[in-house]
């Protein structure tokens, strides 16, 4: 299957389950590019690093930050997931492991980056435990999850969604915390959901077939410049729709 719409270029595409974001399919062009800023904003922070991604999903992520990382490795622990990756993205080098058992020596790597993985987790502990054993002294981990205040309940594959308190907390138990910054819409979307309501809700309002013109043409246009990460003063953490939190070891 070839991507469509939003992705560009030909490679396989994943099943859609809800359990992970996919590029290259119009309805899911929102979720997509909400994750994928995320990605764009770390380039600075992996470039020239050795660079683990823990859950690293459909891999369009571990793609980007390759190119800046002086070596980067994706893992997941779905055979699925890791088997797309090295169809989709042969460049990148996959691994099949344990999350909370890393694959991995002490001290292997200058950054982990692990976005949108976990709310996925039961034990998010020894997964953040395992992050920071993997890390160089000086190490920077960054984590990002779905603020549970702003997202949308139900999700089956989340068994623990977390607060900004929360999240900075469980963090701040095996490093220090840097910053912890919230994700929102732009202007343009923001002048949209002032016009129509919320963007999310408008979403899981009924399947995407039966999408007004005004909600399926506002999701096939979003970019990545139609979010933006704020920090500090301005993160208005309550009201983010994901969290980032940045900490060193």
């Amino acid at each position: 299957m070839s991507s469509e719409g939003t992705g560009g270029g030909e490679k396989p595409q994943m099943v859609i389950t809800g359990e992970r974001t996919v590029p290259g399919i119009w309805h899911e062009n929102y979720w997509f590019r909400r994750h994928e800023v995320v990605y764009e904003a770390l380039r600075d922070v992996v470039r020239d690093k050795l660079v683990l991604e823990a859950g690293c999903g459909e891999g369009y992520g571990a793609d980007l930050l390759s190119r800046e990382a002086r070596s980067l490795v994706a893992l997941d622990y779905d055979a699925y997931a890791t088997g797309h990756v090295r169809s989709a993205y042969p460049q990148v080098p996959v691994v099949r492991g344990n999350l909370v058992a890393l694959p991995y020596a002490d001290a292997s790597f200058d950054v982990v980056v692990s976005l949108q993985t976990i709310e996925h987790l039961w034990d998010q502990d020894a997964f953040l435990a395992e992050c920071v054993r993997a890390l160089r002294p000086g190490g920077t981990l960054v984590v990002s999850t779905p603020n549970t205040l702003t997202f949308p309940p139900g999700n089956i594959y989340h068994p623990k969604e977390l607060e900004p308190a929360e999240l900075r907390d469980l963090v701040g138990t095996h490093a220090r915390v840097a910053s912890l910054a919230g994700l929102h819409h732009g202007a343009r979307l923001a002048a949209w959901e002032e016009q129509h309501g919320s963007l999310v809700d408008a979403q899981i309002a009924g399947p995407y077939e039966e999408w007004p013109a005004h909600v399926a043409d506002v999701v096939r246009s979003v970019e990545t410049a139609d979010f933006v990460v704020r920090e500090g003063d301005d993160a208005d953490l309550a009201a983010s729709l994901d969290l980032v939190v940045t900490a060193r070891v």
